[in-house]
């Protein structure tokens, strides 16, 4: 049952990330930050863990990332994506989504939305396909690729925090359900949105607009390419040091054997043989004959190299030799979207994370009589917080390290949450995600809108279906495998 504490508590975490998601940006990290403040200095709420493993690997996978784009290795992933779309113009509502999702899987970012999506609204503009259709999909598409990523940061934080809760897992094993899965919701998304809207020559409000000779002359008085680029030798190795980098990362997690181990010690409680200084044993009995009382000794074993230290290690190597042997700049690194977008992720997820997890561990037993007989009957129905979560927070990976240590503690098996993981994104349904903003904006025919009523947008019937078909089908896929 809900007590007056608990309610005014969770009034203050939700009215700080209703406050932070009206400034955006780095603001919903740091006003987090504020209601963090008010329960822990106010109230007295023990601090809960802030999420540093996390941040860790989203600060080595933007920074190589970061570098790559540095190096202009991204704009050769852009034109090679360009030379795709323009060489089948009639299909771009279908290959404009996949490519900003195997883009964002690949950088781990959806940020690289912002040079793809001009051309696509040109391609299809030229192509007389009304530009809404392939722009919306492809916004959520470059969305939805975050949780098919093995550097994206809700992919790592659902192994990370899985393997501390008893369910080993992989990245790979997470990839084996969530690309399958997302590549159905896109299907269905790109299937959806093929005959969407209004022709342009058959939808009045376009054709009003092109009545006036300077809109006409915006809307088709310009072209957005990249293919008048020249892409050095130099961009090119560093995409390829980049994909190796990836590759290593997968291999390792496939093939843990390959990781180097080493020897830990770690204390024992309840022993009853103890080892001295000297290498002899001595008995708990002769300790307490003794009058000395021990809770324990230390037991000595190995240990693997874990995987989100070689992701990190992996990823800064990689940045290295881009910096070495790519003619990197780091300066333009950080001046880069890809490695700025990355850094508000992590205050993000710094912020958001940490406020989260004060409530939900000075609540938990409040929150497991609550949810307990829902959970226990309907486990899956975790993906509505989740949906719901996100719709709140912006950030997938913010919800996985905010939400999946309660899912856990509820009891929900780690299968389960495996084929729900699709469901952290949400944040299409309210559209003020810079994605979607500038998706809006980079569409001259002005046909991807938000809507007057703020829910009626473009981005809501791709989403949906997207979301949807994509966490039903994980959720299939891993009854079959486990």
């Amino acid at each position: 049952m809900i007590t007056l504490s608990m309610f005014l508590h969770l009034c203050i975490v939700l009215g700080a990330l209703w406050v932070g998601s009206r400034y955006g940006s780095l603001a919903l990290g740091a006003i987090s930050g504020i209601g963090l403040a008010m329960l822990v200095f106010g109230f007295g709420l023990k601090p809960g863990t802030p999420p540093t493993d996390v941040i860790y690997i989203i600060i080595a996978a933007v920074t190589c990332a970061g570098i790559m784009q540095a190096s202009g290795g991204m704009d050769w992933l852009i034109q090679l994506a360009e030379k795709l779309l323009r060489r089948h113009p009639d299909r771009i509502t279908l290959l404009a989504p996949f490519s900003t999702f195997f883009l964002t899987i690949l950088v781990g970012t959806g940020h690289v939305v912002y040079t793809l999506m001009p051309i696509i609204s040109d391609i299809a503009l030229k192509k007389g396909i009304r530009p809404e259709r392939p722009c919306a999909v492809a916004s959520i598409a470059s969305q939805v690729g975050i949780t098919c990523s093995p550097i994206a940061a809700a992919v790592v934080a659902f192994v990370t925090i899985s393997n501390e809760n008893g369910f080993d897992v992989t990245i790979p094993r997470v990839l084996m359900v969530s690309i399958p899965a997302c590549i159905c919701g896109l299907l269905a998304a790109a299937t959806a949105s093929y005959h969407r809207g209004l022709d342009l020559d058959k939808d009045p409000q376009f054709q009003a607009r092109l009545a006036d000779p300077e809109q006409r002359a915006y809307i088709y008085g310009s072209s957005a390419t990249t293919l008048d680029r020249e892409i050095p030798k130099s961009a090119k190795r560093a995409v390829y040091i980049f994909l190796a980098a990836l590759g290593v990362i997968v291999l390792l997690a496939f093939l843990p054997s390959l990781l180097p181990s080493y020897d830990t010690i770690k204390a024992v409680k309840g022993a009853e043989d103890f080892v001295l200084a000297d290498g002899a044993h001595i008995t708990a009995q002769q300790l307490a004959a003794a009058g000395i009382t021990i809770e324990g000794f230390t037991e000595h074993g190995t240990t693997d190299l874990k995987m989100n230290l070689v992701i990190q290690i992996v990823m800064i190597t990689a940045a290295a030799l881009m910096i070495i042997f790519c003619k990197a700049e780091p300066k333009k690194a950080v001046a880069g979207p890809v490695w700025q977008s990355g850094m508000v992720a992590v205050v993000a997820i710094y912020g958001i994370a940490w406020l989260a997890d004060t409530f939900f561990s000075n609540y938990l037993g409040e929150i497991q009589a609550m949810l307990e007989g829902v959970v226990e009957q309907y486990p899956w129905s975790i993906a509505i917080v989740f949906f719901a979560v996100s719709v709140l927070i912006n950030s997938q990976g913010a919800v996985v390290v905010a939400m999946l240590p309660l899912a856990y503690k509820l009891g929900i098996p780690g299968p389960v949450l495996l084929g729900v993981l699709p469901s952290v994104y949400g944040y299409f349904f309210i559209p003020n995600y810079p994605s979607d903003i500038a998706t809006v904006n980079f569409d001259r025919s002005g046909t991807t809108v938000i809507g007057k009523y703020l829910l009626n947008h473009s981005f809501m019937m791709p989403g949906l279906v997207c979301v949807a078909v994509s966490t039903i089908v994980a959720y299939l896929l891993t009854l079959v495998i486990y």
